[in-house]
């Protein structure tokens, strides 16, 4: 055969093998563009996912066989296209597994050249398996994977050359087959990379997308679920999640009933109804996300039921179970593996949310146990004395002396009988005028108030029995030890959106060395808890940035600082 004559035919085969590449192209884009072959190429693989894979690539190298071309005796074909792309893309047991059976195959078909073709497959599956297992390469997937093709057409060649016999048979079907098949090949396996790669791109975009789509839900609902998981916050944020996807109906519920069921289906998956679908009882029993892509999957006892696929995932609350999540769709066989991590990634983010709404729940328990606590903190000392100053004026003053008793009475009533956990400034202050009533009656001139209140900050509310430890302490730990006593100031003024308070006194001072750990000790000796429990009460209800602030110089006095934002608001129990 003359060289023209070659060029010819090693140009028409070229031809007609690059045209049974464009079915095997049009085969993969299709492939790639179903739900079924995208679910493959995850991270990690099940073993069944393995060979869903094996089938799929195997199917592909075989179809290359059958597209091939006889001629001479021989197959010119693009069989290696496929199980180079399986292991390329899903590793060396596919790849491997994937030569094996391609190649295996070639062998049984028959022909001079079948043996040396089908090792050659057999060979471009484990060396792709193993690219992709252990060499990483920076170059492109779809250039490493030419290379390979490339290399594996090669190799073939010269089986056929080295084992084939009649040698001049052998290498007529070489000098005509090795360019075209070799050409084939990388273009095969090129166009099947990029194809591949492309459907990755695809999913990576929308896998971003609901990424972005579960922030937008989950800083939409947070605001709800501070208020713990019941029907109202469980409402709104079902509301949230249907709007925001295209799920036909969203429900939640806790350990028995379901707490909200917005969209379709309200009519029968009603809010109160004890937790009936056995896609809902199974997740509940099983503590793990449950899928339904049927309507009978679903179990609802509805025949006409429009909830035809559906998503539930468990919502935990420090590692317990409290409820479900539940997201319907209209139609079978409707979710895909990135809806399912996008419900389980609400679920997730909604137990985070839960979480923190406990654990609010828990400070507001302690702060209100803290209050308690302090409320019940009357110095018996203070109330001996204060009984002793009302007794020694029964017979010199008995006018006062009964104005006395209605101080502390009224004092006591404030302290212990209130249920409210925020008062107006206007209220605190009148608590610690009676305290301080009954004190100036005991120490008479030694004892000093002055106020400086805004008019515009009475109507403020800040937490109840804020002051009154703040003056007790100044009056016990600040005045008492001078002899001639001293002077208590009160200030409170607006500046800028807070209301600052201060209480100052010229006493003895807080001792440099103990200042820092005056917050969160006290005076030690038991006393001076109050300021503690004040201060931590404080960062407990705004925040760390509102604690106390002491400002003392030994033997001046000392004056305590603090500020209650307006804008805040409270609930006013009582």
């Amino acid at each position: 055969m003359g060289n023209s004559t070659i060029e010819i035919v090693e140009v028409h085969l070229s031809i007609i093998l690059v045209q049974r590449i464009a079915i095997i192209a049009v085969f993969a884009y299709v492939l790639s563009h179903t739900r079924a072959f995208r679910l493959l190429f995850k991270e990690t693989t099940t073993g069944r996912e393995k060979l869903a894979l094996i089938f799929i690539f195997s199917l592909i190298s075989i179809a290359g066989t059958y597209f091939g071309i006889p001629i001479e005796g021989a197959l010119a074909n693009v069989r290696d296209t496929g199980a180079i792309a399986a292991g390329l893309l899903a590793g060396p047991l596919v790849g491997t597994a994937t030569g094996v059976i391609s190649g295996l195959h070639r062998i049984y078909l028959g022909g001079f050249t079948a043996v040396q073709c089908g090792i050659a497959t057999i060979i471009g599956g484990v060396i792709a398996g193993y690219v992709h297992m252990r060499i990483k390469p920076k170059t492109s997937e779809w250039i490493t994977g030419v290379i390979i093709g490339v290399s594996v057409i090669m190799l073939s060649m010269g089986l056929i050359l080295v084992f084939a016999k009649p040698y001049e048979a052998a290498w007529s079907l070489v000098s005509l087959v090795a360019v075209p098949m070799s050409l084939a090949n990388a273009i095969g396996i090129a166009v099947f990379m990029i194809i591949i790669h492309n459907a990755k791109e695809h999913q990576t975009q929308i896998a971003a997308l609901q990424t972005h789509k579960a922030l937008k839900i989950a800083n939409a609902t947070l605001p709800h679920f501070r208020q713990g998981l019941n029907p109202i916050s469980a409402e709104k944020v079902a509301a949230n999640i249907l709007t925001m996807t295209s799920a036909a109906a969203v429900a939640i519920t806790d350990l028995e009933r379901v707490l909200t069921h917005i969209g379709r289906g309200s009519d029968h998956h009603a809010q109160g109804m004890r937790v009936f679908t056995k896609l809902t009882k199974a997740c509940l029993a099983q503590q793990q996300v449950t899928v339904a892509q049927t309507q009978a999957e679903i179990g609802c006892t509805e025949p006409a039921c429009p909830l035809k696929s559906a998503i539930v995932v468990p919502l935990y609350c420090r590692d317990e179970l409290v409820g479900t999540l539940k997201i319907y769709y209209a139609r079978e066989e409707a979710l895909t593996a990135l809806d399912i991590e996008f419900a389980q990634g609400l679920g997730q983010v909604f137990g985070t949310q839960l979480e923190l709404a406990a654990l609010q729940h828990k400070a507001e328990l302690t702060a209100k146990a803290e209050l308690k606590a302090l409320r019940a903190q009357i110095n018996p000392h203070f109330l001996f004395n204060s009984l002793n100053t009302i007794v020694s004026f029964c017979r010199t003053n008995p006018e006062n002396a009964r104005n006395l008793l209605i101080e502390l009475s009224e004092f006591f009533r404030r302290s212990l009988k209130t249920a409210r956990d925020f008062v107006t400034l206007k209220e605190e202050l009148e608590h610690v005028d009676s305290y301080l009533t009954l004190e100036q009656a005991r120490f008479g001139s030694r004892l000093t108030i002055e106020h400086a209140i805004d008019p515009d900050t009475l109507d403020i509310f800040i937490p109840a029995f804020t002051l009154q430890p703040l003056v007790e302490n100044a009056v016990k730990h600040g005045l008492l030890a001078k002899v001639d006593g001293g002077t208590i100031k009160i200030l409170a003024q607006i500046i800028g959106r807070q209301v600052e308070i201060s209480i100052t006194d010229n006493g003895q001072g807080i001792p440099a060395t103990i200042q820092k750990q005056i917050l969160e000790y006290g005076f030690g000796k038991g006393a001076g808890v109050g300021l503690t429990n004040v201060n931590e009460r404080l960062k407990a209800i705004y925040g760390p940035k509102h604690a106390l602030a002491i400002d003392s110089v030994e033997g001046q006095g000392t004056t305590v600082l603090l500020h209650i934002p307006i804008d805040m608001e409270v609930v006013v129990n009582g």
